[in-house]
């Protein structure tokens, strides 16, 4: 990789601002002062310093987020805040939301700059599970989790059978096991029924981490990797 990219990445400013850097003299490769942009290091061997200090490399970053509402899903908008937004201190790594979750929609998010990891989990052949606690208008209806057991109809076809499952009187949850367009919303209104708050709590068998409150992130654990059965 080239130092100049390999600086930008690690978030020491633009191409230009990296450029500055080391015409200062102030980047060693494996202490040897390195000043010539293009110049190739591999960044899992080699030591790099930035005055002195030792850079860690990082290649793939894997985050949870609980997304609060008034966020976008995506990695820039000329209206809205981002999820991206939240996570600062990742920027530089060129992350992205896995899926989305709805501007209104809290919850589990999962950030990453890995595409095959995006991939795993959002490719509708995989199939993996996604639960929702549900705030609605109407009381869920026994006859109503027969129909989510059976595959509502929507507009755009036949959605796979979910499982819906009662809270309280307006408050259930719902696993689904594929991403159609605002698809849980969607299927309440199919019931007659309209969902007033929703909030992601699962992705497969990875739950929303109760310590994290909205807009508060942190990084993944083998555990939870473990949880996501990739």
């Amino acid at each position: 990789m080239r130092i100049d990219k390999f600086l930008a990445n690690m978030g020491y400013g633009t191409r230009n601002e990296v450029k500055q850097l080391l015409k200062k003299g102030n980047v060693t490769v494996n202490d040897q002062v390195i000043k010539l942009p293009k110049a190739h290091i591999i960044p899992e061997e080699d030591t790099v310093k930035v005055n002195g200090q030792v850079i860690d490399y990082v290649a793939n970053v894997y985050i949870m987020l609980n997304k609060p509402k008034n966020y976008v899903s995506a990695t820039e908008d000329s209206v809205h805040r981002t999820v991206i937004d939240l996570v600062p201190e990742y920027q530089h790594l060129n992350i992205f939301p896995v899926g989305r979750l709805d501007k209104d929609t809290e919850g589990l998010l999962l950030i990453t700059n890995d595409g095959e990891f995006n991939h795993k989990l959002m490719s509708p052949q995989k199939h993996v599970p996604k639960t929702y606690e549900v705030i609605s208008d109407k009381p869920i209806k026994s006859s109503d989790i027969v129909k989510f057991e059976q595959g509502v109809e929507l507009s755009d076809g036949r959605v796979k059978p979910a499982i819906l499952e009662i809270i309280d009187d307006v408050t259930s949850k719902v696993t689904i096991y594929e991403g159609k367009y605002h698809q849980v919303k969607r299927m309440f209104h199919s019931i007659e029924n309209e969902v007033l708050e929703l909030r992601r709590i699962k992705i497969a068998n990875l739950e929303l981490d109760s310590n994290l409150e909205l807009g508060q992130y942190r990084l993944l654990t083998k555990t939870d990797f473990e949880q996501l059965n990739l």
